[in-house]
């Protein structure tokens, strides 16, 4: 059974595909499911599936109007989520999470029906969403990507709309999707009979000639492994898309992958969508010159320190500092929400969900003044709580800056930035989208604290 408490996830290798069915508007769980694949072989494993019955049945829609078999009869017979709780949690802690609009739907299901209980969710290794993924590889060849167009396309029969079924038709659609790829890099430059629509029962053959681009340097980790438009390349592929700090506590401008303000080319930023998606983590990545967009900002003002969140606005960091920003650092950052708000706007790869409520990044005191919030990271809670930021200290003549911790406890940090304290900041520009709020925020990795040394009388 799951504690009272969030357990720390076991490292599971495995991936859970995971599929919701739900009443229309509002969206209630009926049923569950869920196929446990090898991550090497994409074999199955194991497979789960229950429906589950709500707590106020009578007053949801009929759910026969939408013909997938689930009536109010076997809903009435189905167990209250409460007493499955433990084999859905037990399927999905510490594993990877893969399914179709599975951050922006099934996900956020599976939260609320763990919250309406008063248990703790069951928390992902990471998450693989196949529909920015396949929108993005597979481009738009089977029509508007959701897994009845793709299931088509492959001839895969009709989307049941049941739990268990639409799992393992989008585990099918995910292996023909890679294989169709895989083939077309195979194939680069020789003219093959493709696909073009299998829903009449006869399918209809044209012949496409792949580009013939220069073929991909093998030892080249970073060289792009897909065709065309849909450029993939390895660094992106990794589950984890946190960024990584190398750092060297000798200088602040040692602090790998970190660019001054002064190098920085707007026309260089750009939006580009991940392959996989860490749960409420970035949706979108933005790029400068080609990898994610790191700044070092110095010389800024600490106007307020937050250790207790905002309980009224989600979208802002539980553990953060509000600084001052110059114009120039206003201006950057100014171009790259534009940029991320715009391709909130338009779907495809790089989207944003755009269902969500655009929160700008930069603010305005009552003099006008730029400020922005930078978030803090956190590991644990309550009094074991610490932030990830390297803290630094610094003295105000320049003399190399000395490290204090890898891990402050957030009172200790608002104790050193008591007094209007000034900060060189390293930071990395991210985007979030949940809590039906989106935007970009500044995520600070390390902050150099400025000081004055005491004069010895």
């Amino acid at each position: 059974m799951a504690s009272a408490s969030a357990a720390p996830a076991p490292d599971r290798e495995e991936i859970v595909f995971l599929d919701v069915e739900t009443s229309t508007p509002p969206c209630v769980l009926l049923e569950f499911g869920a196929v446990v694949v090898c991550s090497r072989r994409l074999v199955d494993v194991s497979s789960f599936a229950t429906l589950v019955r709500p707590a106020n049945l009578d007053a949801l829609p009929d759910p026969t109007a939408r013909s997938n078999g689930i009536t109010r009869g076997t809903l009435a017979d189905a167990p209250p989520f409460r007493d499955v709780a433990d084999m859905v949690y037990d399927v999905l802690h510490g594993r990877v999470w893969a399914g179709h609009n599975i951050v922006h739907f099934d996900s956020m299901i599976i939260m609320d029906a763990f919250a309406e209980i008063g248990r703790p969710p069951p928390q992902p290794k990471a998450m693989i969403d196949t529909l920015p993924l396949l929108t993005q590889c597979f481009g738009p060849r089977a029509g508007d990507m959701k897994l009845a167009s793709l299931a088509n396309y492959f001839g895969l029969g009709k989307q049941r709309h049941r739990s268990l079924d639409d799992v393992k038709m989008n585990i099918d659609v995910f292996k023909n999707c890679a294989t169709v790829l895989f083939l077309e890099e195979s194939l680069r430059g020789v003219r093959v009979p493709t696909v073009q629509n299998m829903s009449s029962g006869g399918a209809t053959i044209r012949t496409q000639g792949i580009t013939s681009d220069p073929a991909p340097n093998r030892d080249n980790p970073n060289e792009s492994l897909l065709v065309g438009s849909s450029t993939v390349h390895v660094e992106e592929m990794m589950l984890d898309t946190t960024v990584t700090v190398q750092t060297d506590t000798r200088s602040s401008g040692a602090f790998s992958g970190f660019v001054e303000l002064d190098d920085v080319s707007t026309e260089s930023i750009k939006i580009s969508a991940p392959l996989f998606l860490r749960p409420f983590g970035p949706r979108a990545i933005v790029q400068h010159k080609g990898s994610p967009l790191q700044l070092i900002c110095p010389g800024l003002e600490v106007l307020w320190v937050n250790t207790k969140g905002f309980p009224n606005s989600p979208h802002r960091p539980k553990v953060g500092i509000k600084v001052d920003i110059p114009e120039n650092l206003s201006k950057v950052l100014g171009f790259c929400d534009d940029l991320a708000q715009s391709s909130s706007s338009s779907p495809g790869p790089g989207a944003i969900c755009s269902n969500s409520r655009w929160k700008s990044l930069i603010e305005r005191d009552a003099d006008r003044r730029p400020t922005v919030w930078l978030k803090i990271p956190t590991f644990g809670s309550g009094d074991t709580a610490a932030c990830r930021t390297h803290v630094y200290e610094k003295e105000c003549d320049g003399v190399v800056p000395r490290l204090v911790s890898e891990r402050v406890d957030p009172s200790e940090l608002a104790s050193m930035l008591q007094g209007n304290k000034v900060v060189d900041a390293f930071v990395s520009v991210e985007t979030f989208d949940h809590y039906q709020s989106a935007g970009i925020r500044l995520v600070a990795n390390r902050l150099d604290v400025h000081f004055k040394r005491q004069q010895q009388a």
